[in-house]
């Protein structure tokens, strides 16, 4: 059975699952992100998370997973697969969708944010569909925001829209 390999990378957790061609959800999947070992710790168990997913999927339905989006905090760069900056990870310039790549035998490997991600996903499945605009903002170890216009979500002009977690607030 053709599946896909869905990981969201949190700030404390990982949330992973094996999605079928029809969006049918095949298996579920948990961890502790580790970011208490430090940001070295952290992409290694990401990279071995994503093979055991896709380990258990070659052995339960007859083949490797044939893709894989990766969703991660911070500021991303997904046109080149590059985890930039994630200050509750502590990593800078992780060529991710590389490695993913490499580490799950080529297949097409797709890096985006986290709550981009999420938004794009309520917007076409959930509680946004058939908004022309909407604001999604879930709460986690960090708060970030992803704004949906048109289909669409706003990334900003350099990448930081929706980054409210780093707004300085001084009260006065």
């Amino acid at each position: 059975m053709r599946h896909v390999i869905a990981l969201d990378v949190g700030g404390t957790g990982m949330k992973a699952a094996l999605v079928g061609e029809d969006g049918t959800l095949l298996h579920e999947a948990r961890r502790a992100t580790g970011r208490e070992r430090g940001a070295e710790a952290v992409v290694d168990g990401i990279l071995d998370f994503a093979a055991e997913l896709y380990a258990h999927g070659a052995e339960r339905f007859g083949a490797g997973a044939v893709a894989a989006g990766v969703a991660v905090p911070g500021i991303v760069d997904a046109d080149q697969g590059i985890a930039v900056y994630a200050a509750n990870l502590g990593w800078r310039d992780v060529p991710l969708r590389t490695l993913l790549g490499e580490r799950l035998g080529g297949i097409p490997v797709a890096l985006g944010h986290d709550v981009r991600t999420g938004g794009l996903a309520e917007g076409r499945i959930g509680a946004g569909r058939g908004a022309d605009r909407f604001l999604f903002v879930p709460l986690g170890t960090g708060i970030a925001g992803a704004i949906g216009i048109a289909g669409t979500i706003e990334a900003g002009a350099h990448g930081y829209a929706g980054e409210i977690g780093h707004v300085v607030v001084r009260p006065d």
